[in-house]
């Protein structure tokens, strides 16, 4: 579904990422872990056209995205929540997910996604009037990944999640991502919580100072030397 193949990403000609591939099947988890400045965010920013590579391919379904604009990428069903949710305070829980609803073709499809969202996260149901700066901070991520899912995504791609939250919400955000992977999403994680994301994964990559230094399943890399000692303390 998704290819990154040799993207080198530069900020104000300063190397961010340095050849870094990895690739997405449908249906799969696949989780992108490491410490801060590893590149990971850059990574996800790059598939979804907010950064652009100087060199390599990306593409998804066959379809060479490289140079897209962020608003055809989505279109095409790539969907990315950033980490640090951009949700629309003013605007109620509902107004905000009703905004992810844009390439709905008709009001009763988006009614049907919002149906579905409020199934997933039944705490937004019971907030739907709420203006979304008032709510907690697992609910308002809770409301960023929601209004990501409003188009019913081909590929959801979540960066740090769980960043800010109590661990008592980290715990349930996890529930919930293994859930959305149970209905079939295909999911891209960027997660500095190695052991929580690298137990749901299909598949992980390593990512150290923009370079890919592991790659394997989840399992295969809870079990490494390298992010044993790197991530997990051990």
């Amino acid at each position: 579904m998704l290819r990154v193949d040799k993207i080198r990403v530069h900020y104000e000609g300063i190397p961010a990422l340095h050849e870094v591939t990895f690739e997405v099947n449908p249906g799969e988890l696949v989780a992108i872990v490491g410490g801060n400045g590893a590149g990971k965010s850059t990574a996800l920013k790059a598939i979804i056209g907010t950064v652009r590579p100087v060199s390599g391919r990306i593409s998804f379904n066959g379809k060479d995205i490289t140079r897209e604009q962020t608003a055809k990428i989505v279109k095409l069903g790539v969907v990315y929540v950033p980490e640090s949710r951009r949700i629309f305070g003013p605007l109620s829980v509902e107004e905000n997910l009703l905004l992810g609803a844009f390439t709905s073709s008709s009001e009763d499809e988006a009614r049907e996604h919002l149906t579905h969202v409020y199934r997933l996260f039944p705490r937004l149901k019971e907030r739907l009037r709420q203006r979304g700066e008032t709510l907690s901070g697992g609910e308002q991520q809770m409301l960023a990944i929601g209004r990501g899912l409003m188009i019913r995504p081909k590929l959801l791609m979540l960066d740090e999640p769980s960043l800010g939250l109590m661990p008592k919400l980290v715990t349930e955000l996890f529930q919930t991502i293994s859930l959305l992977k149970e209905e079939g999403y295909t999911i891209l994680l960027v997660e500095q919580n190695v052991r929580e994301a690298l137990e749901l994964a299909d598949r992980g990559y390593v990512l150290q100072t923009g370079r890919t230094i592991h790659t394997g399943t989840g399992k295969e890399l809870l079990e490494s030397d390298i992010v044993k000692k790197a991530f997990l303390g051990l």
